[in-house]
């Protein structure tokens, strides 16, 4: 240890030193390193958990039963892609009633742009959009370097009414009451803004996604390009495949690392840039630093492991000769109109029998209704009309009861603390493993009785060694007790792709509001 330098300091400087090894330096985390997660299960009696859970074996075994809390306050640092927050959010209706609350944290604006897409789509009412197309254009969106131009056309439609939601609070409440801007700074709006802007642009020379991809490849494998096929396949089998995602085949794979387009459920053309993988860092040149549009993302991973490497549905994971006879991208596709069903009616999503297609239009039950049932659409009219009709395509979306979604400024990950209302606040808090290192002790202080702290471990990052995937495992740990967590469980580093930790209620700190 270097003379004047903290334990804490090396420790995350040594989680900084990792994550720029994979690549997360470099940019914003457009998917996820680890599977999605229903937050809800840290909450409930491991008797309740549903059986076909996996990748938690050994660290959920010592949940209590529900506490009935009339809510759920979840603090989400980092999770990048939205896929935790959207696989809680479509499997509410499983668990007991009770109100959620998420507060969302990122290291970019356009991964914030990224959610209240996503959102949107998930959220798109069934009679205007079906089950399958919606699934598809999810994935498409999510994961592809290059996108249909029937995709990039709905892009574009949004981005308008995107707009208008960050530059009039008042109409964003009315379209979206579920999502609450109000401590993004007035800079930040008129950052999403040009974001949503440069979205809606058609010319697709603006962001040539192919040149970006290609180069950041080059620079990655350097003397290995010329041979980077033999890169690929040995990443993939000694990478992935030894640490849980064989379902990840070579085809798919190594496509996707050659061209950036890792979903292609419907048949098309795929040839227009995702603009929503375009964001803008600072980087050297002859005449200085620059900040410099690009694609800065993740090359080596895939965007598969979010949805694409488990499921309930066992069926799709069999193998023949031990091969799987299910592609990642089928997988991912069932997983997400799964949870699209779900969402919309309340209920599990059976696979379909034999001969029938896989998704069919499915309609609200229940609660479920649009916004367009609602007096809020008279609003919604009334500026449609004002605005050249902007909004005639408006049809409503899937209304969320009982949740909201708080967008919250990347300044704060350091001011939670400091504010009165966070203190003892939070049931669950989740870092990723690209913004871990911003897990302080102060940390202890808006934790609640109880709280579960779930960190996502590197076991999917191919760009580390399997040394280094182990002594990752020992420094989260060192920073969760540094902040009040303890886990009674051990932590598996080959096996467990998060670790999960909990505060008792002896341990919490409490503070009087400021």
């Amino acid at each position: 240890m270097r003379e004047g330098r903290s334990a804490g300091a090396v420790q995350t400087e040594e989680l900084r030193s990792m994550a720029a090894a994979a690549g997360r330096r470099m940019g914003p985390s457009w998917w996820g390193f680890s599977p999605a997660l229903d937050l809800q299960v840290h909450c409930e009696s491991i008797h309740s958990l549903p059986s076909t859970l996996t990748g938690l074996q050994g660290t959920i075994q010592h949940l209590t039963s529900s506490d009935g809390l009339p809510e759920l306050n979840i603090l989400l640092v980092g999770g990048g892609d939205g896929r935790h927050l959207l696989k809680t959010i479509c499997q509410a209706s499983r668990w007991p009633h009770r109100k959620l609350k998420f507060f969302i944290i990122e290291s970019d604006l356009e991964l914030l742009a990224r959610h209240m897409l996503f959102l949107s789509l998930a959220l798109e009412h069934p009679e205007q959009m079906g089950l399958q197309e919606k699934s598809e254009l999810f994935l498409e969106l999510f994961g592809n370097s290059l996108i249909r131009s029937k995709t990039a056309n709905y892009l574009q439609e949004k981005s308008e009414l995107f707009i208008q939601c960050v530059t009039d609070p008042d109409y964003q409440q009315c379209v979206m009451p579920f999502l609450n801007l109000s401590s993004i700074k007035f800079k930040e709006r008129d950052e999403l803004e040009d974001i949503f802007k440069f979205w809606r642009i058609a010319d697709p020379k603006l962001f040539p996604i192919d040149k970006y991809w290609d180069g950041k490849n080059r620079r990655h494998l350097g003397t290995r390009y010329d041979s980077r096929k033999g890169a690929y396949d040995w990443d993939l089998s000694m990478k992935l495949h030894d640490r849980g995602a064989g379902v990840i085949n070579s085809r798919e794979y190594n496509y996707w690392r050659e061209k950036g387009v890792a979903f292609m459920n419907r048949e098309g053309v795929y040839d227009v840039p995702n603009k929503t993988l375009a964001s803008q860092m600072v980087v050297p040149q002859s005449s200085g630093k620059v900040l410099t549009r690009g694609y800065w993302g993740d090359i080596t991973t895939s965007p598969y492991v979010a949805f694409g490497i488990e499921t309930e549905e066992k069926s799709l994971l069999e193998t023949a000769n031990g091969v799987h006879v299910k592609s990642a991208q089928e997988i991912a596709l069932h997983n997400i109109i799964s949870l699209f069903h779900e969402l919309a009616t309340g209920k599990v999503y059976s696979v379909p029998a034999s001969g029938q297609a896989e998704a069919e239009l499915v309609k609200p039950v229940g609660d479920y209704k649009t916004n367009g049932d609602q007096t809020a659409a008279e609003t919604i009219e009334e500026k449609a009309e004002a605005e050249d009709t902007k909004q005639s395509k408006y049809k409503g979306f899937i209304t969320l009861n009982n949740v909201e979604i708080h967008f919250l400024p990347l300044s704060w990950v350091n001011e939670l603390h400091c504010k009165g209302r966070f203190t003892n606040f939070f049931n669950l808090l989740y870092f990723s493993s690209s913004m871990v290192h911003l897990l302080k002790p102060e940390y202890k202080v808006i934790a609640a009785s109880k709280a579960t702290l779930v960190l996502e471990l590197t076991k999917f990052m191919v760009d580390l060694q399997a040394d280094k995937v182990q002594s990752y495992v020992s420094i989260v740990t060192k920073l969760a007790q540094g902040a009040g967590f303890t886990s009674d469980e051990p932590i598996d580093w080959k096996t467990h792709y998060i670790a999960r930790f909990e505060r008792g209620d002896d341990s919490v700190e409490l503070q009087t509001a400021q």
